[in-house]
């Protein structure tokens, strides 16, 4: 990920189903700067989250990027990522990062403007939710 560990405030395996290593930095602005390198092929595969809280009195509270790695030699940035978000989501809920509910970014180093609605209910389950938009509509046919 090329990221200095003196940056790196808070790491933790977050995992709600796909596992993710979820990586806190000290601010979104650090997030979005974020360069990571392109793994060697034969690569163990490995999901990386990176989070960053955005300035008290930003339209969202956090900046979230998906980086993904295969194995082949590749990487790929998600726009948006339900798994990541629900098991940062938990995280932050259980670190007392936040609570309630909360409107992460996601996509902004690709040009998109994800916008994902984390909330906890009474019970402590982590609702994510979001805006979608339909691209591409069809079927097929054997």
């Amino acid at each position: 990920m090329r990221i200095d560990r003196e940056a790196i405030v808070d790491a933790s395996w977050a995992d709600n189903g796909p596992g993710w290593l979820a990586v806190m930095l000290a601010s979104a602005d650090a997030v979005l700067a974020v360069e990571p390198a392109c793994p060697q092929a034969g690569s163990q595969p490995l999901n990386v989250g990176v989070v960053g809280p955005h300035r008290p009195g930003s339209e969202v509270a956090f900046e979230l990027r998906a980086i993904i790695s295969p194995g082949h030699g590749s990487l790929l940035e998600d726009p948006v990522t339900g798994s990541l978000n629900a098991s940062v989501g938990q995280w932050l809920f259980a670190s007392g990062r936040a609570s309630g509910s909360y409107v992460a970014a996601q996509g902004t180093r690709l040009g998109r403007t994800g916008r994902i609605h984390v909330s906890q209910d009474d019970a402590g389950q982590v609702w994510v939710s979001g805006a979608t938009r339909t691209l591409f509509r069809g079927s097929v046919h054997g």
